[in-house]
């Protein structure tokens, strides 16, 4: 059965390489040895799930009319799903104030956020050392921290808890279920269903639309879904990694050649976001609304 790519972050020689490969070919990966402590994303998911065991009124709290942003309850489109966001790290206190959590649980999510943070700066960086360059690409990127519970039950099996969609992000960085698989990547040759079944102590990277706009093509933005197996509660944790909030993204000159045009115009993050709602156009074709005339 074809499975993703897994990467050793502590590799020495030729991390970057393989971590662009495999935004090439699968845009899905697994990473180990990367940094952040296992018992720190066990106490990350206890802390979501009391946080989604709180009153409807208090969740509430954290509403937000933004596309993707926020409290999103069960609803008749998604009546499997509930999720909880906190759409700037750097405003965490905010969303902790508004649902009163303890001092012990506001303790966990500031470490597992510099944690995960820590670690997207990181694959950042090997990124552009992949590709022949240098520098901090995620540099003062807005980022999202996205806590995800699917309710399912024996009506669910067979269903799916999260509709096919690609990420509107540069990249996703998962902590998923340990006993819960779910996870289906659409492989980018095939366009057959490929299953992304936990794997203990590691993380998934998923490739976004802004990832494939900032490498001109290259990266390939990965439809997924999530499907139900089993009747039993799933929980996931995500980062997402979005785009600069004083700049627009676009493919550096290195990656735009006679061979590789130019695709895209240069695309402000936020924008983009809610044009792919409003659009509903949630697996990537809105991108072809910025394309180049020469693409």
């Amino acid at each position: 059965m074809k499975t993703v790519p897994v990467i050793d972050m502590q590799k020495v020689e030729g991390l970057g390489g393989d971590i662009v490969k495999a935004c090439e070919e699968w845009g899905c990966f697994r990473i180990i040895n990367h940094g952040v402590p296992a018992e720190l994303m066990a106490e990350m998911k206890v802390v979501a799930a009391s946080l989604f065991a709180l009153p409807e009124e208090i969740k509430r709290r954290t509403l937000d009319p933004g596309p993707g942003k926020g409290y999103v309850g069960r609803n008749a489109i998604s009546p499997f799903y509930e999720g909880f966001s906190i759409d700037q790290i750097s405003s965490t206190n905010e969303f902790c104030d508004r649902l009163n959590v303890s001092a012990h649980q506001r303790e966990i999510i500031n470490m597992y956020i510099k944690a995960i943070r820590d670690l997207a700066g990181h694959i950042g960086q090997k990124l552009l050392e992949g590709s022949g360059l240098d520098g901090d690409l995620f540099d003062g990127w807005w980022c999202q921290l996205r806590m995800n519970k699917y309710h399912y039950c024996p009506e669910s099996v067979g269903l799916t808890g999260a509709g096919l969609h690609s990420d509107p992000s540069f990249l996703t960085i998962l902590q998923d279920d340990e006993s819960v698989n779910g996870l289906q990547i659409v492989d980018k040759l095939s366009g057959e269903f490929v299953p992304v079944n936990h794997v203990p102590d590691t993380l998934v990277v998923n490739v976004g639309d802004i990832g494939k706009v900032w490498s001109n093509g290259r990266y390939y933005n990965v439809k997924h879904r999530i499907w139900c197996f089993e009747p039993k509660t799933r929980y996931s944790i995500g980062l997402f990694v979005f785009g600069p909030t004083d700049f627009k993204i676009e493919a550096p000159s290195t990656l735009v050649d006679a061979i590789h045009p130019r695709l895209f115009v240069p695309i402000d993050a936020e924008e983009y976001r809610h044009v792919r709602y409003s659009m509903e156009m949630r697996t990537g074709g809105a991108l072809d609304l910025f394309r180049t005339t020469s693409a």
